[in-house]
């Protein structure tokens, strides 16, 4: 697992503002007092901006901050400014996902739903370049290239020396859309069957004859080995990403996940599925699941 400049930005944001409330400052009165527009706290505090190291000490000697405590964030304030793996696909990466790679570059447990395309994680190369050709409109031919290339990357967390944890529910529609054609989708249900046997990948499969449940659309939580890091809940649409760290709206996911794999085929028959529609033993796609 390697260190995250988007993950240690975030520490570091939040440790700031920790110290400033502990301080018994507002950010105005911080602003004023190191002859900052308020707006610069405010950016730094949402981790809109990044902080240099000699704005960051000038910031700890107005909160009072111990030895222990300006060592601690100086580090993390040098991490923070570092180039993440990713920043080579600048490019090809809206800056609104740019955090989520940053993110899952760091996390330990991702959880996740989706309802209609396989998770990026375990997408083969030819499922990921149909999906995006199909998803990303408007894009040069070497951007479209990149994207792909960025998923491949990313699933290097399933094999470092501390894999990620994955849990995976996966809609039904997921395994039976033929996306970029039948051989395409055997060769990736076969890959989805295999990962699955893995002690750190779990993938469920969500029939649709399984009937309501709470989830309104794909999500993600992310969760974190450092205790400075609350779970992310990650959000997605066309024209951006949406990230939620408040404690009860994490919990709210947390029990729609819940939930879902409640309802979902337990890991062991979601496996048999996807194993017999890879070997084309399951009848038309018409017909319901199993």
């Amino acid at each position: 697992m390697a260190i995250s400049p988007t993950v240690r930005r975030r520490i570091l944001a939040r440790k700031l503002r920790e110290l400033r409330e502990q301080a018994e400052l507002t950010q105005t009165e911080t602003a004023r007092s190191l002859d900052w527009k308020q707006s610069k706290i405010s950016r730094i505090e949402d981790c809109h901006q990044g902080v240099r190291v000699s704005d960051l000490l000038a910031m700890l000697t107005i909160y009072d901050a111990d030895s222990a405590t300006r060592e601690l964030l100086t580090n993390l304030a040098r991490q923070a400014s570092r180039k993440g793996w990713w920043h080579s696909y600048a490019d090809a990466l809206p800056s609104w996902f740019e955090t989520y790679v940053g993110l899952e570059a760091e996390a330990d447990t991702i959880r996740t739903y989706e309802v209609d395309v396989v998770p990026g994680l375990l997408q083969t190369e030819a499922y990921a370049r149909a999906d995006t050709r199909a998803t990303v409109l408007d894009e040069t031919e070497e951007n479209l290239e990149q994207r792909v290339e960025l998923r491949l990357q990313r699933q290097r967390r399933l094999y470092d020396e501390s894999p990620l944890s994955l849990w995976a529910v996966v809609g039904e529609a997921a395994v039976r859309r033929p996306v970029g054609g039948h051989h395409v989708m055997r060769e990736q249900l076969q890959h989805i069957a295999k990962l699955a046997e893995r002690s750190d990948v779990t993938v469920q499969i969500m029939p649709l004859e399984a009937g309501e449940h709470p989830a309104t659309g794909s999500f993600t939580i992310l969760g974190f080995p450092q205790v400075q890091h609350p779970e992310v809940v990650y959000l997605e649409s066309q024209v951006g990403g949406h990230y939620l760290e408040e404690p009860h709206q994490t919990a709210r996911y947390s029990r729609v996940m819940d939930h879902l794999r409640a309802h979902a085929l337990d890991p062991a028959e979601s496996l048999r599925v996807l194993q017999t529609r890879a070997d084309g033993r399951a009848e038309h796609a018409g017909t319901p699941m199993a």
